[in-house]
């Protein structure tokens, strides 16, 4: 039998783009970091990011206006990567805290991830909101991402490896649970686009294309992946 996410306590703040200035990311900055606000924010369009150095200061939610997305028929592959995830075992869900504290390395350059924000996922792990697809080989943690899943929505945060390729073939790896059943209007969202996800076929769109997008995507069931026995 499959147990279901966990709905937390309604947030006390809501998210109203209906005011965001087009083309400005920063929506907003101050509420908290509870499962309900987080989970408000994603189905809002809305995720949360320190505006401080790496993370660290106020907190600030964001709303990228293009949006970077990934088109779950437009995933490129390259050759390589296609050879690459044959030499790698994917689990879902088995070292959750490990991807994270990956991706919050300190000696990564851009890093954003703090004490707080990693306790926060992980509460919304817990109750089964925040999922992690992991990389491992030979036992080992070679890479991965997490991020937060409600409907059809992924709302990917972050990724790592420590392996060349895990990263990637961890993309690779959930585009194929998304996109099980054939249904174009799940959304994977990847929050910018930079040159290196272009290269996987991540996509800019307008705040308002995403935001109709979501409403489609969060009436959608969840992937048979992410389901807890």
């Amino acid at each position: 039998m499959t147990a279901q996410p966990v709905e937390p306590v309604p947030s006390r703040y809501a998210f109203d783009l209906s005011v965001a200035v087009p083309g400005e990311d920063l929506i907003g900055v101050g509420a908290d970091l509870e499962p309900g606000t987080l989970l408000a924010g994603y189905r809002s369009a809305v995720f949360p990011m320190g505006l401080g150095r790496h993370g660290r200061g106020p907190l600030g939610w964001w709303s990228p206006d293009p949006r970077g997305v990934l088109p779950l028929a437009g995933l490129k592959v390259s050759r390589s990567l296609r050879k690459a995830v044959k030499t790698f075992e994917i689990r879902v869900d088995t070292a959750f805290d490990e991807v994270v504290a990956g991706c919050a390395d300190v000696r990564r350059p851009g890093r954003w991830i703090t004490p707080r924000i990693a306790e926060a996922y992980r509460r919304l792990h817990d109750l089964g909101w925040a999922h992690s697809v992991e990389c491992w080989r030979d036992g080992r943690l070679a890479g991965g991402l997490y991020g937060v899943a409600s409907g059809g929505l992924f709302a990917g945060e972050s990724m790592f490896h420590r392996e060349t390729d895990a990263s990637k073939v961890a993309l690779v790896a959930l585009v194929g649970m998304l996109f099980e059943d054939g249904d174009e209007r799940r959304l994977l969202d990847v929050q910018w686009r930079t040159d290196h996800l272009a290269g996987l076929g991540v996509v800019e769109i307008p705040r308002h294309d995403y935001r109709e997008r979501l409403e489609q995507a969060l009436h959608l069931p969840r992937p048979a992946a992410f389901d807890r026995l």
